[in-house]
């Protein structure tokens, strides 16, 4: 097994929660969370968690005729293993991703799909049981709406309202980089930047050892004031 193909293990035996604990012991303030961003496919699957690399799109706004142009479909060029993150234009109310683009991404065998936006076609996704983790849903499709425009590039995601302005939010924007892990599961998705799986990886082993400990003498009566001073020490 290769190195990469071993820390994706690794890291896909904790959860999201686990991850974030970990990102906020290594002084990330954001835990790596992806604000706001839910799991939509399959449907009621808590045990489903998704891991691995991250393979950026950038979304813009059809209208924009500045931006870069892609030659092929993104879907067609995300490589086996991978999770697709895409980033559109917020405020925009419809979907950058669809059942096809489902079908074309299990085909090659990527992992599952994340959007900072909206979907559709939500049955043909659970149908085919691939996760697609986004804001929300839409009936309208990608055009005449918005078009990709870029790829494996870094993408900054910040928190959005209902209406999709993150001006009145505090919470700090993500920078998500091509490689970057990405672990998505029914609390969420969380980012992890590359250089930084190993030691998540061992700081999440010892926070689930802990909170085992604790769950255990919590349930036994001892409470859980006494239990986190007993093996969190506060």
């Amino acid at each position: 097994m290769s190195a990469a193909r071993s820390l994706v293990s690794r890291l896909a035996a904790f959860s999201s929660c686990e991850i974030s604990d970990a990102l906020i012991k290594l002084g990330i303030p954001h835990g790596g969370y992806i604000p706001d961003i839910n799991m939509v496919s399959p449907a009621a699957s808590s045990d489903i968690r998704i891991c691995g690399p991250a393979y950026t799109v950038q979304m813009v706004l059809a209208s924009d005729k500045t931006a870069p142009k892609l030659e092929k479909h993104f879907v067609d060029t995300a490589p086996e293993g991978s999770i697709i993150v895409i980033d559109a234009p917020p405020r925009v109310k419809s979907a950058v991703w669809g059942g096809l683009m489902t079908a074309g991404a299990q085909a090659r065998s990527a992992k599952g799909v994340v959007i900072s936006g909206r979907c559709r076609d939500i049955g043909e996704h659970r149908a085919l049981q691939f996760p697609v983790f986004a804001r929300s849903h839409s009936t309208l499709g990608q055009s005449p709406f918005t078009r990709p425009s870029q790829i494996n590039i870094p993408l900054t995601i910040a928190p959005q309202g209902a209406d999709g302005d993150a001006s009145a939010y505090s919470f700090p924007a993500i920078q998500v980089k091509p490689g970057d892990w990405i672990i998505a599961d029914e609390d969420g998705v969380v980012c992890v930047p590359v250089d930084l799986g190993q030691e998540v990886v061992d700081l999440a082993s010892k926070g689930k050892a802990i909170d085992s400990k604790c769950m255990e003498d919590i349930k036994a009566g001892l409470g859980i004031q006494e239990s986190f001073k007993k093996h969190r020490g506060k």
